[in-house]
């Protein structure tokens, strides 16, 4: 005749009511049966709805954002010249390769969302009670207090200033009261994903119009500005300086990082869904710097925050002129 053990005499003290609408269930752990299971097999984990494709989107949605459209003219001016600007948008590229590489590799040896928390949590969380998760929690708060918020601020004032050069206006209120429209997206992550897709399409359509007269115009025989050579006051000190608005303007690429439990195949797709796209902003940066160049002279553009507007603005007129000659 079996007896019972002490752990079927005494209840276990990892034991837990779950409550539904249904019925009262009771789940319980003992220490005997939890020797079997590992914690990755009791852990609770996202559902894996993240493709190829909604991951390229992120990373080339998060990337492409103010910076291109601002810093420009803050790297131009600092480069000293024309081929050096665009030497340091290729550089730049290079080393944010590196750097996503880097960060994809560690994601495929630590698969958690979370980014940089999950690496440091991972790298010294064991090495001390206190001092072990302070790294992981002094980055969480710079980037909750200063770098994020930084971001944001940097966005509202570029898109302030592309608001007013578009109505072109010398005082642009918009009240004291103004509506946005609020759309719930983060109880569902199809919902989001595509529009996040959406979003990036938009923002790849905007770079590919502005590519689009750049070319026309170099059909023309517009190269006058890209033809100039090192003419300017290039210096080590204006390279270095040039990297921080380039760097600034290819932020965003370790984003995917974040989601990678919700990330499908993370092994593979995470990968190829960073160099695919930073591959595609780097080029997009190239070609819209040299569609900027086709029509802005180097002086004009180095000291201009608004080059896309004022670059569409120097087509479209040069363009009504050259139709005005036709007709």
């Amino acid at each position: 005749m079996k007896g019972n053990t002490p752990n079927e005499d005494k209840p276990s003290s990892n034991c837990y009511k779950v409550n539904s609408k249904a019925k009262d269930a009771e789940v319980s752990f003992p220490e005997n049966e939890g020797r079997n299971k590992t914690p990755a097999a009791t852990a609770v984990h996202m559902k894996r709805q993240v493709g190829l494709l909604s991951g390229i989107a992120i990373i080339v949605g998060t990337m492409i954002g103010s910076g291109i459209f601002v810093t420009p003219g803050s790297l131009l001016r600092r480069a000293g010249s024309v081929p050096a600007s665009l030497i340091v948008w290729a550089a730049c590229a290079v080393l944010c390769t590196m750097g996503a590489l880097s960060y994809a590799e560690l994601g495929t040896m630590i698969p958690l969302s979370g980014g940089e928390h999950a690496y440091l949590m991972a790298a010294f969380a064991d090495l001390h009670p206190f001092w072990g998760p302070l790294p992981a929690f002094m980055f969480d708060w710079l980037t909750v207090v200063l770098m994020k918020p930084s971001s944001l601020a940097a966005l509202s004032l570029s898109s302030a200033e592309y608001i007013v050069a578009s109505f072109q206006v010398e005082h642009f209120n918009l009240g004291e009261e103004c509506s946005v429209p609020y759309i719930d997206i983060c109880r569902n992550v199809k919902l989001a994903t595509r529009v996040q897709v959406s979003f990036t399409v938009a923002k790849l359509a905007a770079i590919a119009v502005i590519v689009a007269g750049g070319t026309y115009m170099l059909s023309l025989g517009h190269v006058e500005h890209l033809s100039r050579g090192f003419d300017g006051n290039t210096s080590v000190g204006g390279i270095a300086s040039a990297f921080y608005s380039g760097l600034f303007a290819y932020d965003g690429w370790n984003n995917l990082n974040f989601v990678t439990e919700e990330l499908k195949d993370p092994y593979r797709n995470l990968p190829r869904a960073i160099v695919s796209g930073i591959a595609m902003v780097a080029s997009a940066y190239l070609l819209i710097n040299i569609a900027y160049l086709s029509v802005i002279s180097p002086e004009h553009l180095a000291v201009t925050t608004t080059a896309a507007v004022v670059s569409s603005s120097l087509f479209l007129l040069r363009k009504g002129k050259l139709f005005k000659n036709q007709f």
